[in-house]
């Protein structure tokens, strides 16, 4: 996630819009381990804020190669990412498609691969792109613009039992039926096809009453937004693919947002770390315990306070780094 400094203003000198800061900036970098004349993936490029750092570190003779799945997000990193056009290849893919990518480029050893799992601030704030329960904007979500699926789609479309599945799974709300109940109540009037009308119908079936810290439509946005975009699927085989293309040394850093990606990540380095996964008891296990790498983060590393001062949006990342072996 590249969140919002809540104290941003102006344009930045490297032309990134307001309040763009790469989480875990330090944290990342120096886990990653990058260096001069290192081959380095930036898996979900945003508008480049670890892009930029990783590439002042790979001078001289260092590639980074780019992938978002969002083009106007690719077309604001490129502009950032100007003064080092020679050392850089971006590509409008989904980031589970690197390891096809990587093989038409006939690249098989990495140094270094970063995936930033969280939204963009840029998609957050952008009207058009639907994302925030915050703003009247049309309720889009869609990460590719070029999909045509959108959360008005499933929620204007699905039948009650997957509305309600899909906001329990991905959104973990334990109101998920009540909630599908008020939405499919309401599209029986009209359709729902804005941020600030569905949110005020989650508030409502919720009976929410005074202050929340956390506004009552956030589980069930995130839930949307993340079937809209399949954010979940293939994200563990991806974590295994991905270690397959990194040399001996090499690593994969992963920033997650929400326990259900956590815990998929998690997952993937144990097992390839040779851990067991099953949570079965020991005599029980048939887990293949075949190590090809070992954790680098034994524990999962979070935002400092300092961060978290400047970038309350950062509160919920976590980030996890597997060497290759």
């Amino acid at each position: 996630m590249r969140a919002v400094h809540p104290r941003a203003m102006n344009i930045r000198r490297d032309n990134t819009p307001p309040g763009h800061l790469p989480v875990l900036l330090k944290e990342t970098m120096d886990l990653l381990q990058c260096r001069p004349g290192a081959i380095v993936i930036d898996a979900t490029l945003g508008l480049g804020g670890h892009a930029l750092a990783i590439l002042e570190r790979i001078q001289p003779g260092g590639l980074l190669i780019g992938f978002d799945r969002d083009q106007e997000s690719i077309d604001r990193a490129r502009a950032r990412l100007e003064p080092f056009k020679n050392s850089v290849r971006l590509f409008h893919e989904n980031y589970k498609n690197l390891p096809l990518v990587l093989n038409n480029l006939g690249l098989n050893e990495i140094d270094a691969i970063l995936v930033d799992l969280g939204i963009s601030s840029y998609q957050l704030l952008s009207p058009e792109r639907g994302f925030s329960f915050q703003s009247d904007d049309v309720l889009d979500m869609r990460m590719d613009r070029a999909q045509r699926l959108t959360a008005a789609d499933l929620v204007n479309g699905l039948q009650e039992e997957q509305l309600a599945g899909i906001i329990y799974r991905f959104g973990e709300e334990r109101l998920s039926r009540r909630i599908a109940a008020a939405i499919v109540a309401t599209r029986e009037q009209k359709q729902i096809t804005r941020c600030s009308q569905l949110a005020e119908i989650v508030a409502r079936a919720m009976r929410v009453r005074g202050f929340l810290s956390v506004h009552p439509a956030t589980r069930t946005f995130q839930a949307l937004r993340i079937a809209v975009n399949q954010e979940l699927e293939g994200l563990e085989e991806f974590c295994a693919e991905a270690a397959s293309f990194l040399k001996p040394g090499g690593r994969i850093a992963v920033i997650a947002f929400h326990s259900l990606e956590d815990r998929i990540v998690k997952r993937a380095f144990r097992s390839l770390s040779g851990q067991c996964v099953c949570e079965r008891p020991p005599e029980l296990c048939m887990c293949p315990r075949k190590e090809v790498a070992h954790l680098v983060t034994t524990k999962v590393v979070k935002p400092g306070a300092g961060e978290l001062d400047l970038n309350p949006r950062a509160r919920s990342a976590r980030l996890r780094v597997l060497e290759k072996l």
